[in-house]
C-alpha cells in the first residue's frame, strides 16, 4: 500500500541490522541498503535521546553529498538507558553479564531515534519504551549469553529472544522500538512524504 504511494522515492536504509531490514520487508517496501563504517562516538556530556539523536544523524551526515532529488535515507541507533547511564553494546561476556545483572529486577528505557535525509531537508524523531525485567539468576544469565550470544545488541539483550519470553514481564510503549526501529512512527513519517 505505502510502497505504490512511494514509487516517486528511492528508499535507502542505511542500517546493517537484520532486524530493521526485516522490518522493512515486512512493511512491504522497496528499498536498497546501503552501509557505511561510522565510529560511533558521541560527545560524554550528551544523555538520553540526545545520544540516539546525534549518533543517528551522524550516521545520516556520512551520506551527506550523495543523494539524488528522490531519495530517502534511513538510519537510526538504539541504546538502553538505565540508572542515567547509556547501555550500548557490550565489550564482552563479563560487561554482557553485567549489563543483565543490573537490569534484573528493574525498569529501562529502550531508547531509538530515526533520522530522516533529503537532499533539502534532515528530521530526526526519538522514541520511548519502558521495559522492566523480573529478577533473572546468574545461571538464566549465562544460559543466554551462552546460547543466544547477543554481544551487537544494545543493553545485551533482544527482546524477541529467550531472555524476552522468560524474563521480561512488562513493556509500556512501542514493541518493535525495543527489537530496533518504532514502525508505526516511521510507516507515519513515510506517509508524510507524500503530503
Amino acid at each position: 500500500m505505502l510502497n505504490e504511494k512511494l514509487k516517486e522515492f528511492h528508499l535507502i536504509l542505511a542500517s546493517g541490522s537484520p532486524r530493521r531490514q526485516q522490518f522493512f520487508k515486512d512493511l512491504d517496501l522497496d528499498f536498497e541498503i546501503r552501509l557505511k563504517e561510522i565510529e560511533e562516538l558521541y560527545p560524554e556530556h550528551l544523555k538520553a535521546d540526545e545520544i540516539t539523536n546525534f549518533l543517528a544523524q551522524l550516521k545520516a551526515n556520512a551520506f551527506e553529498g550523495e543523494l539524488k532529488a528522490n531519495d530517502i535515507l534511513i538510519t537510526s541507533d538504539t541504546i538502553v538507558w538505565h540508572q542515567n547511564q547509556c547501555l550500548g553494546k557490550p565489550k564482552d561476556y563479563e560487561d554482557a553479564f553485567r549489563m543483565l545483572q543490573s537490569l534484573s529486577n528493574a525498569t529501562h528505557e529502550v531508547i531509538t531515534s530515526v533520522c530522516f535525509k533529503t537532499v533539502d531537508k534532515t528530521e530526526t524523531f526519538f522514541e520511548v519504551t519502558k521495559v522492566t525485567f523480573q529478577t533473572l539468576s546468574a545461571e538464566e544469565i549465562r544460559y543466554y549469553l551462552d546460547h543466544y550470544k547477543p554481544f551487537d545488541k544494545a543493553g545485551s539483550y533482544a527482546i524477541q529472544e529467550w531472555i524476552g519470553y522468560v524474563g521480561i514481564s512488562k513493556i509500556e510503549g512501542s514493541y518493535t522500538n525495543v527489537v530496533g526501529m518504532p514502525m508505526h512512527a516511521v510507516y507515519e513519517k513515510l506517509n508524510s512524504f507524500l503530503v
